[in-house]
């Protein structure tokens, strides 16, 4: 059938460092407590045994850059500065060794959070989806080719607000490299050419208000920059 009865939200394309060419957003994925010291600061074990994930859907995130309202139905918005993963080959059952071949580039990358929310609804042992898919809460910056960037390793994450540092760590505290991520959720999936996949964050996620501007960086790659205005 070739008719639709409405069109759907457009999903973001991604600019490509150098090139004309960007990168269409199919699925995000996002793995949770993927550091030790965030998941700390919230109270919370990390398990070791395998990652764990939440989705986003694509047509709510948006570009570096953007200029948005304080979402409603919160009143403890919450930044997380992440690597994000593009993947460009698909990729099923993947060994970790073999990984990183599918991988496209990466970039900066903010998972924005209702943070009120999320906390009441894993209380109540509900899903996640009020706290973490919102609209404008997933940030992303241009992204990197692999083959230009190399892969995580030492690489400082960093995050500011207003001026200020927030967040400060490195890749390498990850408790589940990409290589390991890739070959676990792949294991799930079929992942293919558009997935994205945020890596978790490191600690120092707090609020953010109204007239604050965010910008968070990784040695090597663009920034990726937000700033909020009232609520509607």
């Amino acid at each position: 059938m070739s008719k639709v009865l409405f069109p759907l939200p457009d999903t973001p394309v991604v600019p490509v460092t150098g090139e004309a060419a960007g990168y269409p957003v199919g699925r995000i994925f996002c793995v949770g407590r993927n550091y030790a010291a965030h998941a700390a600061e919230m109270g919370n074990e990390v398990d070791r045994e395998a990652p764990f994930y939440f989705t986003k859907a694509a047509a709510n995130a948006v570009l570096t850059g953007a200029v948005v309202p304080y979402p409603p139905g919160t009143e403890n918005f919450h930044y997380e500065m992440e690597l994000a993963v593009a993947i460009e080959s698909p990729v099923f059952r993947a060994a970790p060794n073999a990984a990183l071949a599918s991988v496209f580039g990466y970039c900066c990358a903010l998972d924005m959070t209702r943070r009120d929310l999320q906390i009441r609804e894993r209380q109540k042992q509900r899903p996640w989806d009020l706290g973490k898919d919102l609209e404008n809460g997933t940030v992303l910056a241009p992204l990197t080719r692999s083959a230009a960037w190399g892969s995580p390793a030492d690489q400082r994450i960093r995050l500011e607000v207003n001026g200020e540092t927030r967040q400060d760590a490195k890749l390498s505290e990850m408790i589940w490299s990409v290589a390991d991520i890739i070959s676990h959720l792949s294991g799930f999936y079929h992942l293919r050419p558009g997935d994205l996949i945020l890596t978790g964050t490191p600690a120092g996620v707090g609020p953010v208000n109204a007239g604050d501007k965010l910008r968070g960086e990784i040695d090597g790659l663009l920034p990726v920059s937000f700033e909020l205005t009232d609520a509607e």
